[in-house]
């Protein structure tokens, strides 16, 4: 969940063309003044307190402020979740999010909005109009790992408190390497990404590795602030040593494989994803504009 100068659903329609108020940058600017990570390590004590009606009152207000559409989860009553967490990361019912039919088909690996998609630039992409991020820094720093993304194409879906918060594979996929690397926790609310130049590869992120039909693909999950951690589906929350980049490198014997739609991890509160796809192997869908709202499994490209 982002902090102060969240965008709700409300608020983000119609934001095309997005212009910062005085309000926005002063936001942003206190960003660098309070403590991210502590209020984040608070966030997280409690979102895990299970006592009944702490935890109801959290879940009730929750769905009330954000509109939160329950009769998609595959537990529809709110009282029957132990914990708030265990409600935000809440699974859908297997029918909610169908897969194209076309094997050939690229989907989205989460609900939320297009923040931004294109191509790459070398090695330069865009966080939203006016910004630029560095893909090597973004991938963690290893000029090596962001060679085979020169001139390829990205998709970043930023994921609303109200949505769906598990992320998926966007195309069938093997594991060759995962890296943790410390940061920031900003907010990755709509105006922060305005204002903060390099936003998300400052802040703190998991960056998965792929094989894949397509060529590589890297699927990066931005920590924000209140996102009490990262999970991945092989290796649970991720975390490391704050002042460096941790890697680990999977082979062909480790099998972690997973398929087009596959869970491979969930924010515990919500943030960001970026997908990278490797050279011109991929070719996205001409309709992906800055602030479509999209669904898990939605075609975002084709190979």
């Amino acid at each position: 969940m982002s902090a102060a100068g969240t965008q709700t659903e409300n608020d983000l329609q119609g934001m095309t063309d997005f212009q910062l108020t005085s309000l926005d940058r002063v936001n942003a600017a206190m960003q660098h003044i309070y403590p991210k990570h502590a209020l984040s390590s608070l966030m997280y004590r409690a979102t895990r307190i299970r006592f009944k009606p702490w935890k109801n009152w959290q879940i009730r207000w929750f769905i009330k402020r954000y509109n939160v559409n329950m009769d998609e989860a595959l537990e529809s009553d709110p009282q029957h979740y132990p914990e708030f967490n265990t409600f935000f990361t809440r699974p859908l019912r297997p029918d909610a999010r169908p897969l194209p039919e076309t094997d050939t088909a690229i989907c989205s690996p989460a609900d939320g909005r297009i923040l931004q998609a294109g191509p790459i630039d070398h090695s330069r992409m865009l966080q939203v109009k006016g910004h630029e991020l560095d893909v090597v820094q973004l991938l963690g720093g290893d000029k090596r790992c962001a060679e085979p993304f020169s001139n390829g194409s990205f998709v970043t879906v930023y994921l609303s408190p109200r949505d769906y918060h598990r992320v998926h594979m966007p195309i069938d996929g093997t594991l060759t390497a995962m890296a943790y690397v410390p940061g920031e926790l900003f907010s990755v609310s709509l105006a922060c990404a305005h204002a903060i130049p390099g936003l998300f590869a400052r802040n703190e992120r998991v960056v998965c590795f792929f094989d894949t039909p397509a060529g590589p693909v890297a699927q990066i999950l931005v920590g924000a602030v209140f996102v009490g951690s990262i999970e991945t589906v092989w290796g649970g929350a991720i975390e490391g040593p704050r002042r460096q980049v941790t890697w680990t490198n999977y082979n062909e014997q480790a099998g972690i494989r997973l398929a087009r739609g596959a869970e491979m991890g969930r924010f515990n509160m919500g943030s960001t994803v970026i997908t990278l796809f490797g050279g011109n192997g991929v070719k996205l869908e001409e309709n992906l504009k800055t602030n479509r709202p999209i669904e898990m499994g939605h075609v975002i490209g084709s190979f």
